[in-house]
């Protein structure tokens, strides 16, 4: 708990000086922001150490399961389905997804509908997992074979430089948006103890070199990939 409030301290003290000293107006509703901290440091807390017991272990332990069993499918199989159910499940996907939705229905693009706004939300998110999912296949792959990762992200830029000059304005700053939003809470220590439990476990992989890089392509992929869904739409 000291650890969190040491990484929250640097947010709290910005917030009050800019609040006292800038704004020089006192802080609104200073007991709910109180409470609100004290559940924070609570959470962090509690995430944290979830992440160090649980979490981290299960995919490493089960990256060296599949890599021992030998079977490249049911490794695919895994890796897809981990990135697509763990960004299906991100909060912050879900939250620009339902904005999205609501900017989009207020600016015309889509019917003001519950409906309509619950289908183009929805939409949204499956196109940001399937790409997640596909992009932790790729970087699967990549360890697997020992395939320099530069290459690879500098040929995904690429193309979404290309997809930006096609896409409708509209959905360029929700796909840059998407990247960014994917490699939050939950996805994040799910892939990289992937990663790194995968290049642990295959001869001639180094864990610090192999090991890293998912991320970036569970960032890189749903650029692309909104892009096409707005285009699409």
């Amino acid at each position: 708990m000291l650890d969190s409030i040491r990484d929250l301290a640097p947010i709290v003290g910005v917030i009050a000086f800019f609040q006292l000293a800038v704004l020089q107006q006192p802080i609104p509703n200073l007991f709910g922001l109180l409470t609100g901290t004290l559940m924070v440091v609570i959470g962090l807390t509690l995430f944290v150490h979830g992440l160090k017991v649980g979490l981290f272990p299960i995919g490493e332990s089960m990256a060296h399961d599949f890599a021992h069993k030998g079977s490249l499918f049911w490794l695919i199989a895994f890796a897809f389905s981990l990135g697509f159910g763990t960004t299906v499940a991100e909060p912050a996907l879900i939250a620009v997804a339902n904005e999205a939705a609501t900017v989009a229905a207020n600016g015309g693009m889509i019917t003001d509908t519950p409906d309509e706004k619950e289908s183009y939300a929805q939409g949204l998110r499956l196109t940001v997992a399937i790409s997640v999912g596909l992009a932790i296949v790729v970087g699967v792959i990549r360890i697997i074979k020992g395939w320099p990762v530069q290459y690879l992200i500098m040929g995904g830029y690429i193309g979404v430089v290309i997809m930006t000059a096609f896409a409708p304005k509209e959905i360029i700053g929700i796909a840059y948006d998407s990247g960014g939003v994917t490699t939050s809470t939950i996805t994040v220590p799910l892939v990289t103890a992937l990663g790194v439990g995968l290049a642990t476990s295959i001869r001639g992989r180094n864990p610090i070199t192999d090991g890293f890089g998912l991320i970036a392509f569970a960032s890189l992929t749903p650029m692309i990939f909104v892009m096409g869904y707005g285009m699409v739409l």
